[in-house]
């Protein structure tokens, strides 16, 4: 039997995240595009600078509500003939409101882009924000609320924010309103943050995808081209203040036989330059099953599926005074909660006066680096970082950047990064769980002064 020779693996070839090409149409929207030879689906996202601390006080939600209402018709067609327009172009189209802005997401094939183009420039040169569409989305929005405050995950972040920030700022509050807030919201709330706050001058248009025999340039003239509207003041940005004193807030659940973990507190500005040793040093105490946070509390102890840490972007300024949200979170079984925080708080003491090893080390940096490639293999995925790089101002070759310093950073560097953002005595912990239960075991960890909220 003849058997064909066992191919041989070829060198490796260098890889760099995509960089794209900065052009501005005549109407002043900014224009990023990245050709990806093979990416048949294209992906388009628009980011508009509608953050939510431009909502209007006292309507808390009223971007994720214009976010939503985008696509439910406009000048030309009703939202059920919207839909089926999409549809035939075999598009999908996304909105969603975040501290940053307005997000608009576009797939669709590179056969359709056109006609997808032209949909989504309808829909933001004229949406319809009928009065029946408005109050339907506010009706769901409203809706979804109960269901968001009986998850422990998501009643955890919010009393999170509500506890490290001062009430008059925007990021302390719930990104898409409360009940009182959304109640308040109709289609002439919508209509006025939308011209106040959307305009090609202040947007930006990312396309990525293979754009091979495609007249790029003619197709956007075509489509979003046709978006007009005036050009926009700098808007004041209020500074992020916030208050991480070690303290415990438990959120009384009855009964819950579990608790929901979620430590956190302030962090820097993603411009800051320890943000790459950041990343890895955080990646090594909880990025991934094999992090330390997992093999104790997880592997050894049993506590827990699983314990994270991570750090999120709040706002992020050229100037650096933006801020991110450091933070550990898990869920351990109710009767272990004093137990798993105690283990939790030695692993970071352990941390403090030990350092990372260089295995660590090394494993976090071919997890981060190594498998950036495989990231970033679609289109949306390429799509989706250059559109955070640009709502955070950062360069265009941000991430291609990041990867390098990460491959660069060393331990000692790694190590001080996450121990400076994980200090034992300053972490807010959020406790969703079984107060009766829990209370005096936490108390006697000495972690902070314990109060008690409803759930």
């Amino acid at each position: 039997m003849d058997f064909h020779p066992q191919p041989k693996a070829g060198a490796p070839r260098p890889w760099a995240f995509p960089a794209p090409e900065r052009g501005t149409l005549d109407n002043g929207l900014t224009v990023l595009r990245c050709h990806r030879p093979g990416q048949q689906v294209v992906a388009v996202e628009i980011s508009l600078d509608a953050p939510l601390d431009a909502e209007p006080e006292g309507i808390d939600g009223v971007a994720t509500i214009m976010a939503r209402a985008l696509s439910e018709g406009t000048d030309k067609h009703s939202a059920e003939e919207f839909a089926a327009e999409l549809e035939r172009c075999g598009a999908t189209l996304d909105a969603h409101a975040d501290h940053p802005g307005v997000r608009v997401s576009l797939e669709v094939p590179v056969s359709r882009l056109h006609k997808a183009l032209g949909l989504l420039a309808e829909a933001l040169r004229a949406p319809a924000f009928a009065d029946g569409e408005v109050e339907r989305l506010v009706r769901n929005r409203l809706d979804e609320i109960p269901h968001e405050t009986a998850n422990p995950g998501r009643r955890a972040a919010k009393q999170l924010s509500k506890e490290l920030f001062p009430a008059d700022l925007r990021v302390s509050r719930p990104r898409q309103g409360t009940e009182e807030t959304v109640a308040r919201i109709d289609s002439a709330a919508v209509r006025a943050f939308f011209d106040a706050h959307v305009r090609p001058a202040t947007a930006t248009a990312v396309v990525v995808g293979d754009l091979t025999g495609v007249d790029l340039n003619a197709v956007l003239a075509e489509t979003l081209g046709t978006w007009t509207g005036d050009s926009a003041e700098p808007r004041p940005v209020p500074a992020i203040s916030a208050d991480d004193t070690g303290r415990v807030v438990i959120v009384n659940r009855p009964g819950a036989v579990q608790t929901q973990l979620l430590i956190g507190r302030i962090g820097a500005d993603r411009h800051d330059r320890v943000w790459p040793a950041q990343v890895l040093g955080t990646y090594c105490l909880g990025g991934t099953l094999t992090s330390r946070l997992d093999r104790v509390l997880r592997e050894e102890k049993g506590y827990t599926y699983g314990v994270r840490a991570f750090a999120q972007v709040l706002r992020s300024a050229p100037d650096g005074s933006g801020a991110s949200m450091l933070a550990i979170s898990g869920s351990v079984d109710t009767p272990n909660t004093g137990p798993a925080l105690e283990d939790l708080w030695k692993v970071l003491r352990t941390l403090a006066a030990e350092g990372l090893t260089e295995a660590e080390r090394d494993v976090a940096v071919q997890n981060l680096v190594g498998v950036a490639p495989l990231k970033y293999e679609t289109a949306a995925s390429v799509a989706g970082t250059l559109a955070d790089q640009v709502e955070q101002h950062l360069p265009d070759d941000y991430q291609a950047q990041l990867y390098l310093r990460l491959a660069e950073t060393g331990t000692v560097e790694a190590t001080a990064a996450v121990v400076n953002a994980f200090p034992v005595d300053r972490l807010v912990t959020v406790l969703v769980g079984d107060a009766a239960q829990i209370e005096e075991p936490v108390k006697a960890l000495g972690i902070g002064e314990v109060t008690v909220v409803t759930g």
